[in-house]
């Protein structure tokens, strides 16, 4: 297997650590509000590459942190506090939101076939822990104290940006415009390891340390729980490009500091989700959600489909035209492998279907390449040179990775004879023009329990959740 190393800059071979066994670390989602689709397309591919790596053998032990501790997500440790502006949207408790929208991370996981981790690590529950490393990379000389908090001196990595490849004029141009400079920091890349003091004033999530009452910088978590659970060395970092030039780059650079010697082998990276705006955001125009898509009347597996028709290297448009060109591709490829199940079979027919998993190995094993690993699907299901239960065996052997659900059925939620008699009572009152008719009706829908919505393919009632 080969997969890109942006440590090097180019494709690799594989070697895992140990024999048959890979140790994989991806970054999670900080749980204040719903995931969009961009984050969300990472997250796929990280979900084919662990798959893949089970499909050739190994046994994947892959660690996932949970942000929900209510720390200062920027690229210079000092923009907004995303746990507590969820919490003040909301009116709830910081704790609550956390506990809300990482229900609702896995609930779109879920909707997407994104397999659960072998580890969720919450970074509430390691707060010791990284006051613990914090302790020994200050006794080690790569801290520094200034205006009650703790720092990261950059100075004292001669190879702090060989990850990133640019030089720190480069980095600080890379910083968010909506940063604020830091006049304690001795050199504008170092970062804060733990705060006693920030612009927030009344931060709902405090824990007592030795400098002080406060709470830890964003860089800290994921070097910490990488470290507990997967030991000093692991095989494959994993995250979005926009993590290599900060947030990357200092987790190795406190790890290495920590540990001594090199902690990851490959560093894995996937691109952009772009939309009409750029790089898609959840305060760039419309916030897109597998919620959102599922209101408009999509599949979600209609959008992994169309995340995995393109590699994971490369910035990829979304549009709602080119979602539905995907869906309608996606529900083909179901019909097609529906009609294999349906179909009579000619059993008289029996080719060497091992070269189309050999065909869908090498796809995969190139850097993850599903564009054409599904290609090899389709031409599984048009080939005449193997019956149809080859067939089937190989699409279900494909499935393992790819996991578009193409054996599931659509579940039809039962609705209840009151309300489908309110719906068409609806319906009749728009055929009519009586419009405030159909909103009376529509919101006794709503008083029962259910959503009601016009999508493409006509009117959608829901359960509310």
């Amino acid at each position: 297997m080969k997969i890109y190393n942006t440590l090097i800059r180019a494709k690799q071979e594989f070697f895992p650590i140990e024999k048959d066994k890979v140790k994989m670390y991806t970054c999670g989602p900080t749980v204040y509000n719903f995931a969009h689709i961009g984050n969300l397309r990472t997250y796929i591919h990280e979900d084919i590459l662990q798959k893949t790596l089970e499909y050739l053998g190994y046994d994947v032990k892959r660690v996932m942190n949970i942000t929900d501790v209510g720390h200062l997500e920027s690229d210079a440790d000092d923009g907004e506090d995303k746990m507590l502006k969820g919490a003040l949207r909301e009116n709830k408790t910081v704790w609550e939101i956390a506990d809300f929208y990482t229900q609702a991370f896995f609930n779109d996981c879920s909707k997407l076939n994104i397999k659960k981790p072998t580890v969720l690590a919450k970074a509430t529950d390691y707060v010791d822990d990284y006051i613990a490393f914090i302790k020994a990379l200050e006794d080690k000389g790569f801290t520094y104290f200034e205006n009650g908090n703790v720092y990261f001196d950059i100075s004292k990595r001669e190879d702090y940006t060989k990850l990133s490849g640019m030089n720190l004029e480069e980095l600080q141009t890379a910083a968010r415009d909506d940063v604020m400079e830091d006049i304690h920091k001795r050199n504008p890349q170092d970062f804060v390891l733990w705060f006693t003091k920030s612009k927030f004033e009344n931060q709902a999530m405090k824990w007592d340390s030795p400098w002080g009452v406060g709470y830890p910088g964003w860089h800290i978590e994921c070097s910490v729980i990488s470290l507990k659970n997967l030991g000093n060395h692991m095989d494959i970092h994993c995250g979005g490009v926009d993590h290599i030039p900060v947030h990357h780059t200092n987790e190795m650079a406190q790890t290495e500091s920590y540990t001594g010697e090199k902690w990851v082998n490959y560093w894995w990276h996937s691109e952009f989700l772009l939309d009409k705006d750029g790089k898609m955001s959840k305060s760039n125009g419309e916030f897109l959600t597998v919620s959102l898509l599922e209101k408009k009347g999509y599949n979600p597996l209609s959008y992994r489909y169309f995340a995995l028709n393109s590699h994971y290297r490369k910035q990829l448009a979304f549009s709602f035209d080119s979602l539905k060109q995907a869906e309608n591709a996606y529900s083909k490829l179901k019909n097609r492998v529906a009609s294999l199940i349906t179909g009579n079979d000619d059993a008289s027919i029996e080719g060497e279907k091992e070269k189309y998993k050999q065909l869908f190995t090498e796809c995969i094993s190139d850097d993850l390449n599903t564009a054409n690993a599904i290609t090899v699907l389709f031409d599984v299901l048009k080939a005449d040179d193997i019956n149809n239960k080859q067939k089937l065996e190989l699409v279900k052997d494909f499935e393992t990775v790819l996991s578009l659900g193409l054996f599931e059925e659509e579940k039809e939620e039962e609705i209840p004879q009151e309300i489908l008699d309110l719906v068409e009572e609806r319906i009749e009152a728009r055929k009519a023009k009586d419009f405030a008719k159909a909103d009376v009706v529509r919101d006794k829908i709503i008083e029962l329990g259910y959503n009601v919505e016009e999508t493409r393919q006509g009117t959608k009632i829901t359960k509310k959740a």
